[in-house]
């Protein structure tokens, strides 16, 4: 009896000594596979607010589906200028700038990614698009609705430098683009033309949100030329100056690519989490969240 009751007594406790082990093997799992993620998206001046709302509904999304927490931190500049700084060593997990050279220029000058990096992602790898619009005075006062008014000797135009930022390039190309149709592709009119509209920007700003804030806080110029989100969120930030947004007869449209930057996310484990942070652009949260900032009920024709 006493031998029956000591078998009894090994065998209760080897199975408490399992079902503890499993236990305990199930909370070490559950802490071990929840990890906690960091990445940093390089992007160009004007997207501030739009990736802090898409950083929370990206983690958010994240954490719904692995379990894991992820951060991501925020660059923002002139697209050239931050593509540059990648180049330089910023280790940019993501880059979302707005026009492909700005991408190109990883791979052509640092080696961070592949050539085809477009054809990784969906429609070349651009998510949403913009375009360059006019951000005038309340009343316009000086009349200004198309490109042939910028060039009017009593207009002061704001735009950010076309070496440093992509909303300076489009802004010049979008110029030329009008200069060029009107003149039935005359190169020496545009170029007459884009000459004129320059020697009427005041201040060459780095990039777009700096152009903002010399137009919008410091009141100089007459008009800024900007993305159609940037002019939007002026709007909202500056509700007492009735600033007014006039749409150009012609524009450019604005690509804006994305890439995961191999190199840096190789080293960081980051690949999965990136490729997905970019791919959720595409989804229909993701430009939601895009169309949601770029609506303005006050725009002019």
């Amino acid at each position: 009896m006493k031998i029956i009751d000591k078998l009894f007594m090994q065998n209760w406790i080897q199975k408490l000594a399992c079902a503890w082990l499993v236990t305990g093997l199930l909370s070490l799992t559950s802490s071990t596979f929840a990890a906690e993620i960091k990445i940093l998206n390089v992007s160009y001046d004007v997207t501030r607010e739009f990736y802090q709302d898409y950083n929370t509904a990206f983690a958010a999304y994240w954490k719904e589906k692995t379990g894991d927490t992820v951060t991501v931190s925020q660059s923002h500049g002139g697209s050239s200028k931050q593509a540059q700084s990648v180049v330089n060593g910023l280790e940019a997990d993501v880059v979302t700038m707005n026009q492909s050279p700005d991408i190109d220029v990883l791979y052509t000058s640092g080696g961070l990614i592949p050539a085809n990096w477009a054809v990784r992602l969906p429609n070349k790898s651009v998510p949403y698009t913009s375009t360059i619009v006019f951000v005038v005075r309340n009343g316009n006062p000086k009349n200004i609705k198309n490109w042939d008014d910028l060039i009017r000797p009593d207009v002061s135009v704001v735009i950010p430098n076309p070496k440093t930022s992509g909303n300076g390039r489009y802004s010049y190309l979008a110029a030329w683009g009008y200069a060029l149709k009107k003149s039935a592709s005359d190169e020496k009119q545009a170029r007459d033309f884009v000459s004129k509209l320059f020697a009427n920007v005041p201040v060459l700003d780095t990039g777009g949100r700096g152009a903002t804030t010399t137009f919008a806080d410091r009141g100089i110029g007459d008009v800024l030329l900007t993305f159609e989100n940037e002019a939007a969120l002026i709007q909202k930030q500056f509700p007492d100056d009735g600033l007014q947004v006039v749409l150009p007869r012609i524009s450019i449209l604005a690509e804006n690519p994305v890439a995961w930057v191999d190199h840096n996310v190789e080293r960081h484990h980051t690949e999965a989490v990136s490729r997905a942070y970019l791919e959720f652009l595409y989804s229909d949260a993701g430009q939601e969240l895009a169309a949601r900032i770029r609506k303005n009920p006050a725009f002019h024709l």
